[in-house]
């Protein structure tokens, strides 16, 4: 989402140049540069102007260390701004009340509040241990009902139907006796959204509110609807006292802005952003790991957490014990490897992860090139025998045309897939051996500079179809 904007912040962030102290005259070019990138990508004004004197206001006359260049003190500086303008640190859900506790979801219509609904009860029941039910007192679309319904068994909550001829207070109150009867500890409520802000929508979201006078009042926002989601979060909460705020479609093509000026208009914490369609696809919003992205230095603290979670650690045991008795890496444990990237968003959602990977990461994304080129390396291991798959040597010219038949693919391809195979091997012999990590990554570094992404025959697959 923040593509463009990490593009132009480094770029602009690089020409920061002078001598022992940062000065108006070394900084005036960038911070011009910094302010443009930021109205670029859709920041509301008021907060540009804030955000570009605070970072004057701190920068002039900071001395520079020894140890940093002027343009790194300039960068430490935006980053703690953009952390601050954002929210400072992550703000959880506060639950911390007599069961049930009641979450009322508001937005515009086509916002993403009954997908965010689903992903908030997966995520409470999955990483909170909470019970959750849900429900829906959208009563103008039966399909929202159904929706909801249908994500609630696909995330494994409960669920209390409702029809359109209901009341929504109504629907509320049910649903939360129903969630004392059922002793859950969290109530959903999704409700009604419109195309635009009228009164008859306002006035019915403020009578359910105080009907049921929920813990969590959180606006969920379309991040691709750009200033627009600015003046929407600030009408919201000016009916409603708004808790916090759920970002969506994150993954868009959006230029990100809006992200950045919700949080200063309404003076309400981002509490969790979305990353797509998969009922998984919903993070808590910690700023300074958005900020160091929008940066482009990565998140690899985002990243270990992910792997933590979603990474099968008894396969990862398995494989390390292997590799200990000196047993080879075979295309069995390449193909298990390939599984584990996947889980991990692919190659792009792994790099734009990395610090200084942003570039690459935006290449990755390119149509999905090289998770379409992992897909087809997945497909020449599964055309293999498992003989051939535990002594790749066996594999010779007539058994590589039958393997090229079987997953539709080139010869090429799959000498391209035993190359990549032969160099993890390398890899994972240095790592199992004495001083493992730091000849692994001597070898690391000789294969990324050997053309290994994102094109030539390196380590990683190569980015070409």
């Amino acid at each position: 989402m923040f593509d463009n904007l990490t593009e132009r912040l480094s770029n602009s962030l690089r020409n920061v140049t002078g001598k022992a102290r940062l000065t108006e005259d070394n900084i005036k070019e960038t911070l011009r540069e910094v302010r443009m990138a930021l109205l670029e990508a859709d920041v509301a004004l008021p907060v540009v102007k804030e955000f570009i004197d605070k970072v004057k206001e701190r920068a002039v006359g900071q001395e520079v260390m020894k140890s940093l260049s002027p343009g790194q003190v300039f960068i430490k500086i935006v980053n703690q701004e953009l952390v601050h303008m954002m929210g400072d640190a992550n703000d959880a859900l506060k639950l911390n009340v007599q069961p049930p506790a009641v979450v009322l979801m508001a937005g515009l219509q086509g916002a993403g509040k009954t997908t965010t609904v689903g992903k908030l009860a997966k995520y409470l029941q999955e990483r909170e241990k909470k019970k959750v039910l849900v429900t829906s007192a959208d009563v103008y679309r039966p399909a929202a009902i159904k929706q909801l319904e249908t994500l609630a068994g696909e995330v494994g909550a409960l669920f209390v139907s409702s029809s359109t001829d209901e009341n929504p207070v109504d629907i509320a109150n049910r649903a939360i006796g129903e969630a004392r009867k059922l002793h859950a500890d969290v109530v959903i409520i999704d409700t009604a959204g419109r195309l635009a802000i009228d009164e008859a929508m306002m006035s019915e979201i403020k009578a359910l509110h105080a009907a049921i006078t929920p813990v969590e009042t959180l606006f969920v926002v379309d991040s691709m609807t750009g200033q627009d989601a600015a003046n929407t979060a600030k009408a919201f909460n000016d009916a409603l006292p708004l808790t916090g705020v759920v970002l969506t479609k994150a993954d868009g093509d959006a230029r990100g802005g809006a992200a950045l000026s919700v949080r200063h208009i309404t003076g309400k914490p981002i509490k969790f952003i979305g990353m797509g369609e998969k009922t998984d696809a919903l993070e808590p919003f910690y700023p300074d790991r958005v900020a160091s992205r929008i940066l482009g230095m990565g998140d690899v603290l985002s990243l270990v957490e992910e792997a933590e979670r979603k990474l099968d650690k008894d396969k990862a045991d398995k494989l390390a014990k292997k590799l200990k008795k000196g047993k080879g890496f075979d295309l069995e444990d390449l193909l298990e490897q390939f599984q584990q990237m996947k889980k991990l968003g692919g190659m792009a959602g792994m790099l734009d992860k990395l610090p200084g990977m942003g570039g690459m990461a935006q290449m990755a994304q390119q149509g999905g090139v090289a998770d379409k080129e992992l897909s087809k390396m997945e497909a020449i291991i599964y055309s293999m025998t498992s003989h051939e798959r535990r002594f790749p040597d066996v594999i010779n010219g007539s058994r590589k045309k039958r393997i090229a038949a079987g997953s539709g693919t080139q010869i090429p391809d799959i000498n391209r897939v035993l190359k990549q195979h032969k160099q993890m091997q390398k890899m994972m012999k240095k790592m199992s051996g004495k001083g493992g990590m730091k000849n692994m990554m001597r070898g690391m570094k000789g294969m990324m500079g050997g053309g290994g992404m994102p094109g030539g025959g390196g380590g990683m697959p190569p980015f070409k179809m």
